[in-house]
């Protein structure tokens, strides 16, 4: 976890919207971002949890523009970056994707797929200074240079992401979003790779948006920790006070399903089970979003959204009964 925080922020959105199309509909949608609003500063890791298919992803990607927000403001250091051109800003904004083995072109060499974007962007003056900095970048991410001209199918799952990472600095970018970049890893080798990206964060100067379904792990890395649901955000705080003091029902039940290693702690302590399936991001329940699963749910939960308000210093949550 990075301490040394910038005050002013790297990366906003502002109300940021996403919708998919379906297709053979009629005007119908998925939601899969609907108005998030967020900043995080230079230096921060901010981490994003949520169940499957609640948009984390889909918000990372369009903060990169990979997808082109529906609506809304994305700003990178202050700058409108919604409607420009991105190839610069590419330079500055990276992606390590969640499956490495899908993500790297199996008929490319290592060193091509790490030496790719340095073509793209123009960063070699001859092939020696390319060839050096791909080694450079394989030393980084815990491989080595012979490895270069060896294919993806060669490499373990591990090696496989560490290439993915390899990439992804490339560029010397500022911003990295993270999208589950462990999750498909076996739990042996998460660990190294989480440390990795600690260790790269304090020497490169990175700014993470780290995104997982499993809130151990990123309150392990993050220093602020928000909370998505079908769509909205609907808690923002620091990784401790989100710990020690979560507001929002949703949030509590995604913090009870975290294993203790003390069993009899684990026997003790009581676990918050959800009732029913996640709702359709098609057609979202009115009002908030989580009164359909939620079991302290009153009439007015139903009939109008909450917002999404500062309770205490530098904790957010959008929930009417706190």
């Amino acid at each position: 976890m990075n301490e040394n925080i910038g005050a002013t922020p790297l990366v906003e959105t502002q109300k940021l919207v996403k919708y998919f199309p379906v297709k053979g509909s009629q005007g119908q949608h998925v939601r899969a971002v609907d108005g998030i609003s967020l900043a995080i500063a230079e230096g921060e890791t901010l981490g994003l949890v949520g169940e499957s298919g609640c948009g984390k992803t889909t918000l990372g990607r369009t903060m990169l523009r990979l997808y082109d927000p529906t609506s809304g403001s994305l700003f990178y250091r202050g700058e409108d970056i919604t409607k420009v051109k991105m190839l610069a800003y590419r330079r500055k904004m990276q992606i390590i994707f969640q499956d490495p083995s899908a993500s790297l072109d199996p008929r490319m060499t290592v060193g091509e797929i790490i030496g790719e974007p340095l073509d793209i962007h123009k960063l070699c003056s001859s092939k020696a200074e390319k060839r050096d900095r791909v080694s450079e970048l394989l030393t980084i991410v815990g491989l080595n240079s012979e490895q270069a001209n060896r294919y993806p199918h060669e490499f373990s799952g591990g090696q496989q992401q560490r290439i993915g990472i390899a990439r992804a600095l490339a560029v010397n970018p500022e911003f990295i979003v993270c999208d589950e970049p462990i999750s498909a890893l076996d739990v042996s080798i998460q660990s190294q790779i989480v440390n990795m990206l600690e260790d790269m964060q304090e020497d490169l100067k990175l700014t993470y948006l780290f995104i997982s379904h499993d809130i151990s792990v990123v309150r392990h890395i993050s220093n602020r920790i928000g909370v998505m649901y079908l769509g909205k955000l609907v808690e923002l705080a620091t990784s401790n006070e989100l710990n020690t003091n979560p507001m929002h029902p949703y949030t509590r039940n995604l913090l009870s399903a975290v294993p203790i290693p003390d069993p009899d702690k684990s026997r003790a302590r009581s676990r918050e089970l959800l009732q029913g399936d996640l709702p359709s991001p098609i057609n979202p329940p009115s009002g908030c979003r989580f009164h359909t699963r939620c079991p302290l749910a009153k009439p007015e939960c139903s009939q109008s959204e909450p917002e999404f308000t500062e309770h205490t210093p530098g904790h957010f949550a959008a929930c009417h009964l706190i």
